[in-house]
């Protein structure tokens, strides 16, 4: 599939797909050779504003009052090291979650970012450095009208939230930056959590998210979670 990037270009990638729609109680089944008809039809042209029409175009086409289309996939982008400015691809999972209702439809993307963090205790009590861990931070975030957010927007919140971003390319002055920027700005998975809230709160493109953050704990036995939901229409709070 073709599925649109935040520099106005496509990426190809390739999907796991889920589509379903609702049936009358008096249609006996679904046709499903149109779930694919459908599906190839929109294959090369997968973008936010895109996505809730193929949705729509399912509904339509089955004659049934709603439809949803999920799809999970890789996506990449292109990143370069914080010195050596050397350039490969991150891979950062990817899920774009499409409900049309004849009335309206909605769109959710959700998108897992892999980070660094560093313990804020841990720099505080120890005389030499301190430990860090590989973290993850999960985002579903419900774009206002017209849509204009996509995942670049949602990945560089989620890096901008940890110590430091993950890269898959580092030479040794790379890796010298990346740990002395991360030793420089220790965080909890809670601290990663309010960074994200309160960046998604202040952008007026979302309306609604929900921010998943777990750290693979170095030296623990367990791993550390939070989150935290909000919506506009409400206040924030726990989900």
């Amino acid at each position: 599939m073709l599925v649109a990037d935040g520099q106005g270009t496509k990426r190809e990638t390739v999907a796991t797909v889920g589509m379903s729609v609702s049936l009358d109680a008096d249609v006996k089944g679904a046709h499903l050779s149109r779930f694919v008809e459908v599906l190839h039809a929109w294959r090369d042209q997968l973008g936010p504003d895109t996505v809730r029409s193929l949705a729509e175009d399912l509904r339509v086409r089955m004659g049934s009052t709603s439809a949803q289309v999920r799809l999970d996939f890789p996506y990449f982008l292109e990143r370069s090291a914080p010195v050596t400015g050397m350039r490969s691809f991150t891979e950062y999972g990817c899920a774009l979650d499409a409900r049309a209702a004849g009335i309206g439809s909605a769109l959710t993307l959700k998108t897992r970012v892999p980070v660094t963090s560093v313990c804020p205790c841990s720099k505080a009590i120890s005389d030499r450095g301190a430990h860090n861990q590989r973290g993850y931070i999960t985002i579903e975030a419900r774009p206002a009208e017209p849509v204009h957010l996509w995942f670049d927007d949602l990945i560089e919140v989620a890096e901008s939230a940890a110590s430091s971003p993950v890269y898959a390319l580092l030479k040794r002055p790379d890796e010298r930056h990346v740990t002395m920027a991360g030793y420089d700005n220790p965080v909890f998975v809670e601290d990663m959590a309010r960074n994200v809230a309160q960046a998604l709160r202040g952008d007026s493109r979302v309306t609604e998210f929900r921010v998943y953050v777990m750290n693979d704990e170095s030296i623990h036995n367990h791993a550390a979670y939070a989150r935290l939901g909000w919506s506009s229409v409400t206040t924030a709070r726990p989900v």
